[in-house]
Order: C-alpha cells, then sequence, then structure tokens
C-alpha cells in the first residue's frame, strides 16, 4: 500500500483514489470519506510530498503559507534535560548569586530574605504553572511565550508582549555578556589593555588598585559576543555540546562555596567568618537597612536608602529564565512534556537553594562582613577563590548563549505569524534556524555592549520580563475561567485564581522596582500594540477574548429574555435590505448610502445593523456565491465604519427569501425591529411588472411579524456624515406608530449633518374647532417627550381648498391623472382576462382582487392631498418623514404602487416610516 501512495504521488494529476494501474482503489469506508481522513492525519506525507506549513490567518480570507519540504530525520530534537531544565537552570541561577545574594541577606536579614525569596519564587513559580497549563493544550510551534499570549489574548496583544519580550532578551544578552567581561578583567588585571593602575588619590600613597576601563569593556564584549554567536550559527548540536560546558562549572563552583562554608570554622579564612555558628543566626535574624555609597558599602553619608521594596528590584532578576526552555519550543520533541517539568523543575531547584543559601550565608559570617564582602563567595569557596571567578564567568556566558538561542527564535516566530509586515524578513521555514534574526539580535547585543554602561535601561529589561510573565498568567487565567471546550490541557495542576494571583504579583513587583519605568514598559508595549492594530493584518486564532464575548453575549441574551423591551431601553436594530431592486454594479455589493443611513439611525453609533441580500437560485448550487457574497459584504460594511453582521439568504426568489429572514433572523430580543430599503423608483422607468407585487409582499410580511418599517426615497442625494444640512425635519404625523417618527427625527439631530435643522410636525385635524386642541395636546406631548418641535394643525377643510384651488400644483394634479387613465387601463386589462377565462372574480398577483372603484378613487384622491401639503410645507425641508400607508386588502399591488407614487411626487427626500405595536418612546423618567 505503502508503494502504490508513493507511485500515486509521483504525478501531481493522478487521483488519489486510483491506483498505480489507473484502477480504481477499493476502500470499504469509501462512503466515511477514509482517504481524506487518512490525509488530514498526515499519513499523506509519507509519500515525500511536500508539506503545507499551518497557514496564518487573515481578515481578507488569505491563508498566508510556507510550503515546506517534510522535515529531515537527521533533525535534532531536545528533550527535558537538554532543552528545557538546563538551559531554564543557566538563565536562572547568574552573577547576582555570587556577588550580591550574600549582601541582601546581611541588609534584610534572615525572615525577610526568606520573605523576598518566597515572594519572588511565588511568582516565577506561579508563572511556571500558567505556562504548563496553556503549554499541554494543544500541539505547540515556536515562539515559546510569544506563540502561548497570542493565542491566548490575541495577535495584537501578543506581537506587542513578544515584541518587549524579544527587546528584553536580546538587551539582557548584552548585560550577562559585559558582567562576564567585567569579571574576567578584575580577576586578571594584566588582560586590560586600557586599563589604569591608580596608587593615589588626592595626594595620599594607597595600594595598586587596577581601574577597568570602558574601552576593555566594548572590545572584550564585542569579541565575546561574536564568539557566542559562531556558536548558535553552528546549530543545536553545537548548543547542546557547549551549553554543559558552561554549566557544570558553575554547578561546581556552587558546591565548593558549600565546602567552604562548612570548613570555614576550622580554616578562618578571613576576619568577620565565624562558621556555622548559632548565634551568628541569632544575631542576623532581622532587618537592618542602611545607606550605602554606590558601591553598596554601609555609609551613612551614603546616596542610596534600600529598603525591601529596593531588594525586589535588585533580586528579582535572579529568579527570572523560566521562559528559556519555551523560547526553543520549536526544537523540543515534545513540548506537552518538556516545557512543564522542565521548567518547574528549574523553578523549585533554584528557588530550593536561594533558600537554603539564606540560613547558611546568615549562620557564618557576620553583618558586617556580609556588607561589606562583595566577592564573599569567592573568600570563602575551597579550595581556591578563583573557581568562583571561573563560575561567575561561565554563568553569565551560559546566560548570554541561551539569550542568544531564544530571542532569535522569538522574533522568527512572530515573522512567521505574518502580522507586521515590516518582520517578513525574519522568517524562516518550519525546523530552519534563524540565521537573518540571530543576525539581527547579535547587531543590538554588540551596539548595547558598545553604549558599555545600561544602568538606565536594565530596569526596563526586568519590567519586560514581569509584563511576559503577567501576560502567560492572565492567559491561563482568561482561559481558566471560560472553560471553552477546546481547553482541556493535559497539566492538571492549575486553577484560574493561581494565575489571577501570579499576574498580580507581577504588576505589584513592577511597581515596587519602579512606578516610572513601569510606566515607561507599559507605554512601550501600548505603543507596539496601537502600530500592530493599525498596520498589522488581522487575524483570527480563536484567542479567549473571543471566548469570552461569546460568552458575555450568550449571558446577556440571557438575561435580556425574551419579554417586551421597556422603551427607555430600546434600540433601533435595522435589517438592511441590501439589493431588493435597482441595478448596482456586480462588485457593488450594497448601495453606498445605505450603511450612511443606518449609521444615521443610531445614538453615537451604539447598535447594530444587520445587512441582508438575497440570491435567487437552489442553495447547493450557490452556496460557494453565497459566502463569496457574504465577504464582499462584510468588508463593505467595514469600510464603511458601520457596527453591522452580513447574511446572505439564497432562496428560489426574493418574496421567499425575504420572508425566511422576517420569520428567523436574530435571537430573542436581539432580533431586528426595523426594515430599512430603499424605494423602488426605477420600476416604472424600467419596466419591471414584477416589483410591485415583491413590494407589497415585504409589507405585507413586515406587518405580520410585527417590524417597523422604514423606506427611503432619493436615497442618491442622501447626505454623508461631512455633508451639512440646513432646514428642517418636517414629520407628518398621521398614525400611532409608538413614536417611532419622532424618536428617528431626534436621531437624525445628533448627527453633524442634520444638526442645524430643526423639527417641524404636521398634524390633521377632522374640523377647525379640533384644531387647536389638537396643537395643545401635542405640544404637551412633545414637551412631556423631552422634544423641541413647532407643532402645526392642518384641517380637511383646508387641506381640501388648497388641492382644488392647486394652480400651483400643477404637476401633482398631472400626476394625478396620468395614476388615474393607468389604473383605469389596468382593471380593465383584469375584467377582459376574467370574462376570456370564465372566470366570475378578477385576478391579480395570483390571487382574487376584489376591487371597490369608489375606494380606489378615494385612496388615490387622498394620496394626491397629502402629497400637495407636502409640496406646500415641506419644498424646501432637509428631509420629510410621512407615516405608510398599509397596503389595502384584495386590492392590486399595481394599484398600491400607483399610491406610493403619487404620494412620493416630486419630493426629493422622502422617509417613509410604519410603525410597529411597540412603544419605543416613554413619558416618564
Amino acid at each position: 500500500m505503502e508503494e502504490e501512495g508513493r507511485e500515486g504521488s509521483s504525478d501531481g494529476s493522478s487521483d488519489p483514489h486510483t491506483g498505480a494501474n489507473g484502477i480504481p482503489m477499493e476502500s470499504k469506508l469509501e462512503l466515511f470519506g477514509f482517504d481524506s481522513l487518512v490525509n488530514i492525519l498526515g499519513l499523506k506525507s509519507m509519500t515525500g510530498e511536500q508539506i503545507q506549513a499551518p497557514s496564518s490567518p487573515r481578515g481578507d480570507g488569505e491563508d498566508v503559507a510556507i510550503t515546506l519540504e517534510r522535515p529531515k530525520d537527521a533533525d535534532v530534537k531536545l528533550g527535558t534535560l537538554m532543552g528545557v531544565f538546563l538551559p531554564c537552570l543557566q538563565n536562572i541561577l547568574g552573577i547576582i548569586y555570587y556577588i550580591r545574594f550574600s549582601w541582601i541577606v546581611g541588609m534584610a536579614g534572615i525572615w525577610e530574605s526568606l520573605l523576598l525569596v518566597a515572594f519572588c519564587g511565588a511568582c516565577t513559580f506561579l508563572t511556571s504553572i500558567s505556562l504548563s497549563a496553556i503549554a499541554t493544550n494543544g500541539a505547540m510551534k515556536g515562539g515559546g511565550p510569544y506563540y502561548l499570549i497570542g493565542r491566548a489574548l490575541g495577535p495584537e496583544v501578543g506581537v506587542s508582549i513578544g515584541l518587549c519580550f524579544f527587546l528584553g532578551t536580546a538587551v539582557a544578552g548584552a548585560l550577562y555578556v559585559l558582567g562576564a567581561v567585567e569579571t574576567f578583567l578584575d580577576a586578571v588585571p594584566g588582560a586590560g589593555i586600557f586599563s589604569k593602575t591608580i596608587t593615589q588619590v588626592n595626594g595620599t600613597d594607597i595600594g595598586p588598585i587596577h581601574q577597568t576601563s570602558i574601552h576593555d569593556l566594548q572590545i572584550y564584549g564585542i569579541v565575546v559576543t561574536i564568539i557566542l554567536c559562531f556558536i548558535v550559527f553552528g546549530g543545536v548540536k553545537m548548543i547542546n555540546r557547549v551549553a554543559p560546558a558552561f554549566l557544570i562549572p558553575v554547578l561546581f563552583s556552587v558546591f565548593c562555596i558549600f565546602i567552604g562554608i562548612f570548613v570555614s570554622g576550622k580554616d578562618k579564612p578571613d576576619e568577620g567568618i565565624t562558621g556555622l555558628r548559632l548565634g551568628t543566626f541569632r544575631d542576623n535574624w532581622g532587618p537592618d537597612y542602611q545607606t550605602t555609597n554606590s558601591a553598596g558599602i554601609p555609609d551613612p553619608n551614603g546616596s542610596v536608602n534600600w529598603n525591601f521594596n529596593a531588594l525586589v528590584g535588585l533580586f528579582f532578576p535572579a529568579v527570572t529564565g523560566i521562559m528559556a526552555g519555551s523560547n526553543r519550543s520549536a526544537s523540543l520533541k515534545d513540548t506537552q512534556r518538556s516545557i512543564p517539568i522542565g521548567t518547574l523543575a528549574a523553578t523549585l531547584a533554584t528557588s530550593g537553594l536561594y533558600l537554603i543559601s539564606v540560613l547558611i550565608f546568615a549562620s557564618f559570617a557576620t553583618r558586617e562582613k556580609l556588607l561589606t564582602e562583595r566577592l564573599l563567595t569567592a573568600t570563602v569557596a575551597w579550595p581556591l577563590p578563583a573557581i568562583i571567578y571561573v563560575g561567575i564567568i561561565l554563568s553569565t556566558l551560559g546566560a548570554a548563549l541561551q539569550s542568544l538561542v531564544g530571542a532569535p527564535r522569538l522574533l522568527a516566530a512572530i515573522a512567521n505569524d505574518d502580522i507586521l509586515p515590516v518582520l517578513n524578513y525574519f522568517k524562516v521555514a518550519d525546523g530552519a534556524d534563524p540565521h537573518l534574526a540571530t543576525l539581527f539580535t547579535a547587531f543590538i547585543c554588540i551596539a548595547c555592549v558598545v553604549i558599555g554602561n545600561l544602568d538606565l535601561i536594565s530596569p526596563t529589561i526586568t519590567m519586560f520580563y514581569l509584563l511576559c510573565y503577567a501576560g502567560v498568567n492572565l492567559s491561563c487565567f482568561l482561559l481558566d475561567l471560560l472553560d471553552a471546550p477546546s481547553w482541556r490541557p493535559r497539566w492538571k495542576f492549575h486553577h484560574w485564581s493561581l494565575s489571577l494571583l501570579g499576574a498580580s504579583i507581577c504588576i505589584v513587583i513592577m511597581f515596587l522596582i519602579s512606578w516610572s519605568f513601569t510606566i515607561v514598559s507599559l507605554a512601550l508595549a501600548s505603543l507596539i500594540y496601537k502600530y500592530v492594530g493599525i498596520k498589522g493584518k488581522a487575524g483570527d486564532w480563536g484567542d479567549g477574548f473571543k471566548s469570552a464575548y461569546f460568552q458575555l453575549a450568550l449571558r446577556s441574551l440571557r438575561s435580556l429574555g425574551a419579554n417586551q423591551v421597556h422603551p427607555k431601553n430600546w434600540y433601533p436594530i435595522p435589517l438592511i435590505f441590501c439589493r431588493p431592486w435597482g441595478k448596482l454594479p456586480e462588485n457593488v455589493p450594497c448601495h453606498p448610502k445605505l450603511a450612511d443611513f443606518a449609521n444615521f439611525m443610531k445614538k453615537k453609533g451604539r447598535g447594530l445593523s444587520i445587512f441582508v441580500s438575497i440570491l435567487d437560485g437552489d442553495y447547493h448550487e450557490r452556496a460557494e456565491d453565497a459566502k463569496v457574497a457574504c465577504q464582499q459584504l462584510s468588508t463593505y460594511i467595514e469600510y464603511k465604519q458601520c457596527e453591522g453582521v452580513a447574511e446572505i439568504i439564497v432562496a428560489p426568489n426574493m418574496s421567499t427569501g425575504f420572508r425566511a429572514i422576517v420569520q428567523t433572523m436574530g435571537l430573542g430580543n436581539l432580533k431586528p425591529n426595523i426594515v430599512v430599503m430603499r424605494y423602488p423608483e426605477i420600476w416604472r422607468r424600467e419596466n419591471l411588472t414584477e416589483i410591485p407585487a415583491t413590494f407589497v409582499g415585504i409589507i405585507d410580511d413586515c406587518i405580520v411579524a410585527n417590524k417597523a418599517v422604514v423606506i427611503v426615497k432619493g436615497l442618491d442625494e442622501w447626505p454623508n456624515e461631512f455633508q451639512r444640512q440646513f432646514g428642517t425635519i418636517d414629520l407628518y404625523w398621521i398614525i400611532r406608530d409608538g413614536g417611532l417618527m419622532l424618536l428617528l427625527s431626534q436621531l437624525l439631530l445628533t448627527k453633524e449633518s442634520f444638526e442645524s435643522c430643526k423639527i417641524q410636525v404636521f398634524c390633521i385635524a377632522e374640523e377647525d374647532a379640533d384644531a387647536e386642541v389638537l396643537k395643545a395636546d401635542v405640544r404637551k406631548f412633545l414637551y412631556d417627550l423631552r422634544m423641541q418641535a413647532e407643532v402645526i394643525v392642518i384641517t380637511i377643510k383646508g387641506w381640501d381648498a388648497q388641492v382644488d384651488g392647486g394652480s400651483q400644483h400643477d404637476d401633482s394634479l398631472e400626476a394625478f391623472t396620468a395614476a388615474q387613465r393607468r389604473m383605469a387601463e389596468y382593471l380593465s386589462s383584469m375584467k377582459e382576462a376574467a370574462a376570456r377565462e370564465g372566470r366570475p372574480t378578477m385576478r391579480a398577483d395570483g390571487k382574487e382582487a376584489i376591487v371597490n372603484e369608489q375606494q380606489v378613487e378615494k385612496f388615490l384622491y387622498t394620496t394626491l392631498k397629502l402629497n400637495s401639503t407636502i409640496l406646500r410645507y415641506s419644498r424646501m425641508a432637509a428631509v420629510v418623514l410621512v407615516s405608510l400607508p398599509p397596503p389595502p386588502s384584495n386590492h392590486p399591488a399595481y394599484f398600491y404602487m400607483e399610491y406610493m407614487d403619487l404620494l412620493v411626487e416630486n419630493v426629493p427626500r422622502l422617509l417613509i416610516v410604519r410603525g410597529y405595536s411597540k412603544r419605543v418612546v416613554t413619558l416618564f423618567t
């Protein structure tokens, strides 16, 4: 079977279901698509074909992938010991233990030193637990903490924290190199090229003191960085050979320190060293914070004041480095096993070493000796102090090596996700070494080495580490709290409360160290976040925020219930009908002004719009067309900056599709409550005879479904947000609509385009005597609604007079006459058809039509009177709102379109509104 697979793969055009001789292969599971399952599980890669790398999700629907060769068997993969434990141990156990830890014990005393170690160790321990949980929740690519944070908190947060962590790791490599070089020059003064020997200070003869030159630090630092880069370029094999050579002497030096302490009671290597004594332990139990000079020597006139907060900032770098193993996740055999065990083992081992060292250091030397002897560990080390110098140099070089290994891989992982185009130069194939990223990291290290003095930016490095640790803890907290079905980590010893505690400790430590550097690091991360949001390519990684939004939406939807929404909490949720009629280019998914109008219906942009389009045809045949159309419509909505979603429906015809939409769209109280569409002005000009029946059917469906309707006439002339309008917003309030027309006019006033307009409300009174009463009632009603508007009452008699005299309304009368003629012709054709077919009743739109000709004449005349009134009072209005008359039962749809055409005649910009049974405004607070 394997041979057949190889032969089949030799020809890219061969069918995967055919054998070597072109004979169809028999599959007992053909019904279930067994061959597809084989391909999904990756067994196809056994044929030697090229493998498609996992793609980076894009917002534009593209999959950006790198075609890679199948990984070679010769590629070296690391286990738990070499891949995680040793790198973490090398990064954690550094120079601070040798030259500052005994001083910290002398300053803080035993119990505060134990508290200090426990506090800082708890931060890294809780972070390691969170890291273990996330790392065991599925396959993990390269990138370490960036990959974990990005997939949990989203690409913006992941890239911002990832780049900060990269910068911190790269600059930390320079700090380690400088520490190693400085220790070497102190141990071997003769190696200095530019060093000076000082014999007098202010005219006083002193012993020869060798002063290290900054130029020596720069030269040796550059050379060491280049040597380490050559080791990194040697690949994983070279690193595996060199790393133990750095670590073993370090562990041996620690062993020598403990041996020297145990024998110090007999040897008495220096004054102040008492050996392990209970009295010394008691004397060093409490803290003794003092003022020191810049070298840390107690001085009453010194410039440095020490307290517990300052010691946290000094000691915390001694526990960092727990991400060294996860940074190399792409080189591990089994990330889900190696990262938890290796990271936690290194964290517990070093924390245990620090706790034991606190008790031992405080028991063998006086406080004065602890505070004045900088290299007390070298003084007490057995058998020679030189062992400690070797340990310091190799520990710092090992940490620098791990920084130069981890930082480039982190940068390459960020580049491979294709979020920031500026990082495309650092992309690498899966399994390949990031040589260009290594050169860039080395350049940063060398630049920092040339600076020489990094005291000003070294606290920022610690802040970047803490920011990364807080991101890991928050990621685990969010994923654990949401507990999505996909959250199934193999590491079971975790809880969201522990992650939240870990994140809180990280933030507290940041502010304890320096609130100013905390603000600087957070500002830098925020700038990167903003830059990624502007310039980055959108990606959807299924991050925790999306899950949180989903659960929040579900909870909010359940809390809303299915009961009627109170008017005070009513929001318009318009259903925008994109292409019901009218001819638009194929690549234009919606009328350009519909989204503008949808935004005008919302106060400060709050609210949801649902953009819907209907494709005619069979769903199975047009499913792919629907997906493409939905993508185009979503892009249009995003371009118009409208808060909304796109939906595409495939139906046999528009009427059927809209009926399905109006019944099923939405959930609970988040169903659309207003249907918005443009008026079909072209139906007569283009002779689109099917439009009347569709138009009337949509309105009838909205009435039955209790949806409000807003029909926009003159959509082409609707203003955008930059076109300021003047004049009035005129409301012709004829029927009770729950206050929707009044509310729409107020929403229009909140937009810059209409904020200079005033509202006029026109009401219709039966008799003259009712006019003043009606006017007073409407004014009082508007006042209680907190709406300012001028009220104008028109009586039926005045209405009739203006039409009868209408010399100034010849256009309306001409349209009225033309409508009468067309309706008479249409009625005559229906009668002839009924007589020809031998039917007793007329039919229109596929159903029986009972036409009362006097009623038709009355409806037409009423429409004429309303149109004449609008033209008389509102010819210069910015926009006119008028109540939508419902389609008369048993009247042909053609007749209703004639009524509507006469109503909108010569009115340039008109909103035809029909409310529903629910009130959308209230008088009460």
